[in-house]
């Protein structure tokens, strides 16, 4: 049996990169993924504790944020394609507004 803190330690890894690759990269769509990759951090935390404590509510709330995730990629996939088609570029730098 794996001990939570393993799960713990692998969620903290995955949400400090995740937060790294937001703050370094430039390109919109490495931006969302590593926005992604803090959702599912997140989400390792919450099934970790509920099975530790043998509660449904931790996977609930990874569902939660499973639907949310995937509305937020859906959205913001389509501003990135937006953006492209608009500018010719998804690098974060040279787009100061989504004004023409």
């Amino acid at each position: 049996m794996v001990p939570t803190s393993w799960y713990l330690i692998l969620a903290a890894a995955l949400f400090c990169l995740g937060m790294v690759g937001v703050l370094v990269r430039r390109n919109a769509l490495v931006v969302f993924m590593c926005i992604e990759l803090m959702l599912n951090a997140a989400n390792l935390t919450f099934v970790a504790f509920a099975r530790e404590r043998g509660d449904i509510n931790g996977h609930l709330s990874a569902f939660f944020i499973i639907a949310v995730a995937a509305a937020e990629a859906s959205v913001g996939l389509a501003i990135v394609i937006s953006l492209f088609r608009s500018r010719g570029t998804v690098n974060i730098e040279e787009v100061h507004s989504m004004k023409n």
